[in-house]
């Protein structure tokens, strides 16, 4: 759980640190807004992905199925600063398929948390893998950074581009070249 009232603590401390005031008009309910914007940024800490997942439907199709452009944003554990983008889920049914929205569920419950994209798209494939059981999963997460567009070595516009996958995407390389093709 969220401790609000420690967050806004130290927002107005920092407030403080750069040289302003916590109690000047602009500011004087900055740390409260903070505090909130931080329970809802970092909400995915208090669920759990496998939850989201639980709703499936048997089906006798058993070809890919992908979900893709599927807007996200979460931040980044080393800045604080958000990384936004879209990811692509691919899947082949064991007998069952994954309710659509889920598979989106999943993914903004791990992109709540404080992240790094590379794990981040690890894990969504983790959690559909371990509890919807396809044959193969298969995701790539395409996101701007904006520690790199900011900040450093300020370049607007660049993505991080990490894929994962498990089963079959993994042992077949004709499965992953499928779904990687089917991005284009």
């Amino acid at each position: 759980m969220t401790d609000q009232r420690k967050i806004e603590e130290a927002i107005s401390s920092i407030i403080v640190a750069i040289g302003d005031d916590p109690d000047r008009e602009g500011l004087v309910g900055t740390p409260v807004r903070i505090a909130q914007m931080y329970a809802e940024f970092f909400s995915g800490l208090e669920c759990d992905p496998s939850d989201a997942l639980a709703t499936d439907f048997e089906t006798s199709h058993d070809e890919l199925v992908i979900l893709r452009d599927i807007p996200f944003f979460s931040i980044c554990e080393h800045h604080f600063l958000p990384f936004h983008g879209v990811a692509h889920i691919g899947y082949i049914p064991n007998g069952r398929v994954a309710g659509a929205s889920k598979l989106a569920r999943a993914l903004d419950i791990l992109a709540l948390r404080p992240q790094l994209q590379e794990r981040l798209t690890s894990e969504v494939v983790d959690a559909i893998y371990s509890r919807v059981r396809p044959k193969g999963v298969a995701a790539v997460l395409s996101a701007e950074p904006l520690c790199i567009s900011l900040r450093g070595v300020k370049k607007p516009g660049s993505k991080i581009v990490p894929c994962a996958s498990r089963g079959s995407f993994r042992t077949q390389s004709k499965t992953k070249r499928e779904f990687l093709d089917l991005l284009r």
